[in-house]
């Protein structure tokens, strides 16, 4: 016997651990010859326990298995669905976002009665713009100068492209540019579009003589450039040096860039020139625009004869208002609708009409891979034309819109429009509405128009002229004929352009509306009509058109209210 020793008997051993307890004789068959936990052993398990106790054990000591689980769980899933049967499939039905869809032929059809009924409208031809404006009365003081001209540094020729009045745009910027640059201009050639299909030059369309009188002090126009200098070019202006100009350049770019090479060479072309003057300009710059827009252009002798009779014409058969009338702008034709990428009817010729249309003028523009056309986010934001039924919704020119503004079936309207699409029955309402509708067409004979027929230049001068002159003008769409219309109304009617522009956003809304009822539907259309009054009257911003707003660049302040009608039309 040795006494109990804290201290091992070697210097080298560890101190033994105590030993296990004894487990319950019910656990000791549990274990396997190797120390382990076996389950197999267990006498009482099935096999179906036996084989996931199993599987349990290979996951714990292969851990890297459960990288595997997500995957094991989806193809369960995907076997699961293979095999499933889903008989009740929901059906969820998607409601077009407000505004997206054309329903306006169904509003008509609901309103008509009440509309029929309304008797509560009152001559707003001869009240609409009897409110005093806050900013008062313009009157035109574009000056001319009486002095004489220095010698010229040399001649330069543009070419105006596009339509009447994208060409109107190029021919008075062409006269800022010569004027300021002191060189003399020669007569703009009109390029002739494949669009378009016009070759009329600027003597078709514009009195050239009266164009050249009215800038003689102020800047030289001559017809063509003298054989001498040309000589030098071999008699051909495809050899003159041709600028390319960048959309919106400065003066200052033709006075640093421009100018050293007429100096130079004395004759410069300028080809494409469409928009290639800023609107932000020195007041020299705009003096010489407004003189060129509202004084020099002058339609040619054919082209004012025949205006001036229809607005005769439109006048008499509006002699119940006292000789005013509407005139509405509408954008329906074929290339129009084609190009907006909207939906009307909906039909199956209409889609082909316009499938068809797009090929024709844009080849294949609208087929590119990747390009998502969306009908009815085109019509939301405001893009699509407006028919001729909303037109008149829209404002004087349609029926629910016209009579909610308070015009009547005895208004006089002329619409100034090509050839309208699908005119058999988008026309109906309209002229159901308003008996007393008139065009170019229908206002002159077949030989009064035979000359003018196959250009589509002088046609839209007609449209231009009979509009200029009516008591209110109505745009439908944007484009340079309302753009030029807006600024030349103002200048001949005392800074105010007695011209209804829509929100066309909110018509497309109020038109989508089932709900809507013709007081209320009228009631919003009336607001509009007073937010365009209240935009009649408006001050170019730097970076408007001096063309649409030529107040104060263009006009002064008038001292006393006179009646601006008398100034003479261009």
């Amino acid at each position: 016997m040795h006494p109990y020793n804290r201290l091992p008997s070697s210097g080298h051993s560890t101190p033994s651990p105590p030993p296990s307890p004894l487990r319950s004789p019910r656990l000791r068959h549990g274990r396997s010859k190797t120390g382990r936990f076996s389950p197999n052993r267990g006498g009482g398990r099935t096999a179906a326990q036996r084989l996931s106790w199993m599987f349990l054990s290979v996951l714990l000591r292969r851990q890297g298995v459960f990288l595997f689980a997500p995957l094991i769980y989806i193809s369960g899933m995907l076997l699961y669905m293979g095999t499933a049967s889903f008989d009740v499939v929901p059906v969820i039905k998607h409601r077009p976002a407000p505004g997206s869809v054309y329903r306006s032929p169904q509003l008509y059809a609901k309103l008509r009665l009440d509309m029929d009924s309304d008797n509560s409208s009152v001559d707003a031809i001869s009240t609409i713009w009897k409110t005093p404006y806050r900013g008062g009365e313009w009157k035109p003081c574009v000056n001319r100068s009486s002095e004489g001209l220095p010698e010229s540094n040399g001649y330069i020729y543009v070419e105006a492209n596009g339509g009447l009045n994208q060409q109107r745009t190029s021919v008075c910027n062409a006269v800022a540019v010569a004027g300021y640059l002191n060189a003399t201009l020669v007569i703009p050639n009109f390029h002739y579009h494949s669009i378009w299909k016009d070759p009329s030059k600027f003597r078709d369309i514009y009195d050239e003589e009266y164009f050249i009188k009215i800038l003689k002090n102020d800047v030289r126009v001559v017809d063509k450039i003298p054989e001498y200098l040309m000589e030098r070019f071999g008699s051909n202006m495809t050899n003159v040096h041709n600028f390319r100009i960048k959309a919106w350049s400065s003066i200052q770019y033709y006075r640093d860039v421009v100018l050293p090479k007429l100096l130079e060479e004395k004759v410069i072309r300028i080809s494409p020139f469409a928009n290639r003057l800023s609107f932000d300009a020195p007041p020299v710059v705009q003096r010489l625009r407004c003189l060129a827009n509202y004084e020099a252009l002058r339609f040619s002798s054919p082209i004012l004869t025949i205006g001036e009779s229809l607005v005769e014409r439109m006048r008499k058969r509006s002699a119940i208002n006292g000789g005013k009338y509407v005139s509405v702008h509408l954008r329906f034709e074929e290339d129009m609708v084609a190009f907006s990428c909207c939906v009307f009817d909906g039909g199956k010729q209409e889609k082909e009409d316009m499938v068809a249309a797009r090929e024709r003028g844009w080849k294949g523009k609208f087929t590119k891979p990747g390009r998502v056309i969306r009908p009815g986010a085109i019509r939301i934001n405001g893009k699509c034309p407006l028919t001729p039924l909303e037109s008149c919704q829209e404002f004087p020119e349609f029926p629910e819109g016209a009579l909610g503004m308070g015009f009547t079936k005895n208004t006089s309207i002329f619409l100034a429009s090509g050839k309208i699409y699908n005119a058999d029955k988008t026309m109906a309402p309209l002229l159901e509405m308003f008996p007393n509708l008139h065009t170019k067409d229908t206002l002159a004979s077949e030989e009064e128009l035979a000359p003018f027929k196959s250009y589509s230049s002088r046609m839209a001068a007609i449209d231009y002229t009979v509009c200029l002159h009516s008591e209110v003008f109505v745009t439908t769409q944007g484009g340079n004929f309302p753009h030029f219309l807006l600024g030349h109304r103002r200048y001949l009617y005392g800074g105010h352009a007695k011209t209804i522009k829509p929100d066309k956003r909110k018509l497309a809304l109020l038109f989508d509306n089932p709900n809507i009822g013709w007081k209320s539907l009228k009631r919003q259309l009336l607001s509009m009509r007073s937010h365009s009054d209240s935009k009649g009257v408006e001050l170019k911003r730097p970076n408007d058109s001096i063309y649409s707003f030529p107040c104060p660049d263009c006009m002064c302040r008038a001292n006393r209210t006179d009646d601006s009608r008398s100034a003479s039309a261009t």
